[in-house]
This record gives C-alpha cells, structure tokens and sequence, in this order.
C-alpha cells in the first residue's frame, strides 16, 4: 500500500521510536493519528518477535485501537513506573518544549509522561516552531463555574507576553467538548508564546484551571519524520548536576 507523504512521515518518525522498545518495558501510549502509527507498529512488533511489552493508554481512543491490534494494556494505577512514554506533539520548539492537546486528552497525556523515565515525541516537521504559540493551547478546565474559570485566564493573560488573547471553549456534536476526565477545554489562540514556562505555571495556579497543553521540560527527544522516510533526531542530554535549562541539545539525521 502506497503511503501519503504524510503517513510516510509519521510511519518513519514511529519505527524509529519503535528501535527504543526493549522486552519487557512498560509503555506511555500516546495519542493523535502519529502515535497511532507507533501503536500499529508495535502490534506488528510484538506478533512478529513475542516481546513482551506492556501498554499504558493516555485515552479512550488508544485503548480501543491497542485492544483492536492486541497490544496488551494494564491501568497506570497497576505500575509503578513507565519506562518510555511515546506520543505526538501539535507543536515543539528548540528547547523540546510542546504544546499537546488537540485531541483533548492533554491531562491523561500529561500524567502518563511525568510517570515515565523517559518521553520520547514522535512528529513530523511540521510541528517544529520557532516559539509555541500558533496551534491554540489548550487548557483543560473542571465544569463547576466554567465561565468564571474562563474570565480568570482571559485576566491573567492581559498581561502576558503573547500576541493573541482570544479564547474559545472545545465544542462537540452537542455542545461543549468533554474529555475522558469529564472536563471542559478551553483554547488559547495565542499566536506566539514569548515565555512558555511562566505562563504554564501561571495558568496552572488558576483554580478551575485542571491543566494546560504546555509540556516544559518533559520531552527527552524529538523524533522528526521526513516524507522521503529518513528521519532527524533532537535528543536533550542532562549531565549529572546540570539543570534542564542548561542541557544541550544534540541533532542527528539519517543519511
């Protein structure tokens, strides 16, 4: 079957990924059409060698995909670690900062990666950016008291350093969007984040405020697929005593 330049893109970034699945590991499952590349081919994986991997779904939609493949699946409540986290990004720049979410299961998203040893992003070059900012960041809200949870980040973001402030609540076929974890999201159309992190940590200091799709410091590597099927690596490398902000940044791509 011929490939889309798009599918050849995601196909590359995820068996690329699929190279660091050791037997025996449990996995972060991600969401979005890239991570149900790397889903398909560890099914294909697993039926073909007998690893022995165990999967941990970060949402409704990647549990039925890995159930349909036969990709065993346990609870994050049954383990104690995940030793690698693969998923999509809808945007990442230099410094492997992202922005997930536009599949509304940002939170499970979130949660899964920070319980892993490590978090690896597949995606194609399309979603590297030079600031986060132009996809809408999505924040995940509880329903109690939605609009006053909406005027407070509207309040918060007049004084913030990005170049849109309009914001919109996910809609769904019958009204308002809601996640798996039965919560609103609201979107930020920002155009450009000048300062990720503060933001972040701001929006998450908002009470109402559940999560944001910000993910700082979490991605360990980039896996950038190419739709000629090469792909290019971004890894962040942490010595010892280092902070992440002082991490360097190495780049490989294949040949």
């Amino acid at each position: 079957m011929s490939l889309s330049p798009a599918d050849q893109a995601k196909s590359a970034a995820s068996a690329r990924a699929l190279t660091l699945v050791e037997d025996g590991m449990t996995l972060g499952l991600g969401t979005g059409s890239t991570a149900g590349w790397f889903v398909r081919l560890l099914s294909e994986r697993i039926k073909r060698e007998r690893i022995r991997v165990t999967g941990v779904a970060t949402s409704s939609a990647t549990v039925w995909l890995a159930e349909e493949l036969g990709v065993p699946l346990c609870k994050l409540e049954d383990v104690e670690r995940i030793d690698l986290t693969v998923d999509g990004a809808d945007e990442f720049d230099a410094n492997l900062n992202l922005i997930k979410g536009g599949g509304a299961a940002l939170l499970q998203e979130k949660i899964v990666a920070a319980a892993s040893g490590r978090m690896v992003v597949i995606a194609d070059d399309s979603k590297r950016v030079a600031r986060l900012g132009a996809f809408p960041l999505p924040v995940e809200i509880v329903r109690f008291g939605w609009t006053s949870t909406r005027r407070a980040v509207q309040e918060l973001l007049n004084g913030m350093d990005v170049e849109g402030r309009e914001i919109s609540i996910r809609t769904g076929s019958a009204g308002p969007l809601v996640t798996d974890e039965g919560h609103f999201i609201l979107d930020l159309h920002l155009g450009q984040i000048n300062d990720a992190p503060r933001l972040a940590s701001a929006l998450n200091a908002i009470p109402g405020v559940v999560e944001s799709g910000l993910f700082i410091d979490m991605a360990s590597m980039v896996i950038i697929g190419k739709t000629d099927g090469k792909t290019e690596v971004i890894e962040r490398v942490v010595a010892p005593g280092t902070s992440v902000d002082q991490a360097e940044l190495m780049r490989n791509q294949d040949s």
